[in-house]
């Protein structure tokens, strides 16, 4: 099993789909990376030497993945609620950030219905 950037890649899938499970690879930036390398898309991660492998972990650190992206993903928000930005006093609030609708959607931000006002039903 194919173990890089502290991810175990999944055997059977094919190294272009399989190198997405790493946090910041998308499939665009897995295929640059493979051709960077110089490994078919086709492979599969079983079929991966481990020159290859070591080749994909050399070349996947010149980009931000995994712990160092979700760092940097963590201090830009706190960035954004420090300088009471919009979007960092929708970040405080927990409501959604990017313009949608709140009146009837945004369950997902704002979690459960609370009842304000009036008695819930009882059965």
């Amino acid at each position: 099993m194919a173990r890089i950037a502290g991810i175990d890649l999944p055997k059977k899938k094919r190294v272009e789909f399989a190198l997405t499970y790493i946090y910041g690879v998308g499939h665009t930036t897995a295929v640059k990376v493979l051709a960077a390398v110089g490994i078919s898309t086709d492979k599969r991660v079983h079929e991966l030497s481990e020159d290859e492998v070591a080749a994909l972990t050399k070349e996947l650190r010149n980009h931000t993945i995994e712990g160092d992206l979700r760092k940097q993903v963590a201090m830009d928000i706190k960035n954004l609620i420090d300088i009471k930005s919009q979007r960092g006093i929708r970040h405080r609030k927990g409501l959604p950030v990017r313009g949608q609708r709140t009146k009837t959607n945004a369950r997902t931000r704002k979690g459960k219905r609370k009842t304000i006002g009036a008695k819930p039903k009882t059965a």
